[in-house]
């Protein structure tokens, strides 16, 4: 679903990739519309680095993001399924098995970016 960062989003992305400094795609040029596939596609660098990026959120950034995903508003097509294995794993130890496999059964729902 495309949607427009709001001030919140724009925070979360922050948190995870200070480095961020415009909020379009550098090749594209198409303004983000989700979070986690920036994230993933244009700034951590390997899994090591998305998995410390994604672990430095706390419970109440996890929860926003996973209100996102339940609700069609943060696009899990573009992310890689190495990067969506690292994110379900932490969901899982932070918030529990069952809400990874919520977000496991949403984004094999997803068929493209």
């Amino acid at each position: 679903m495309a949607r427009e960062l709001s001030p919140r989003d724009i925070a979360v992305l922050k948190k995870l990739a200070p480095e961020c400094e415009g909020l379009e795609c550098a090749g594209s040029k198409a303004p983000y519309k989700s979070i986690l596939p920036p994230l993933s596609n244009h700034y951590a660098k390997n899994e090591d680095d998305f998995k410390n990026r994604i672990s430095a959120l706390d419970t109440d950034d996890l929860e926003y993001l996973l209100s996102l995903i339940k609700t069609g508003e943060e696009s899990l097509g573009c992310v890689q399924p190495h990067y969506m294995t690292i994110f379900l794993e932490i969901i899982a130890e932070k918030m529990g098995k069952e809400k990874a496999q919520e977000v496991m059964n949403i984004y094999s729902m997803w068929n493209e970016c």
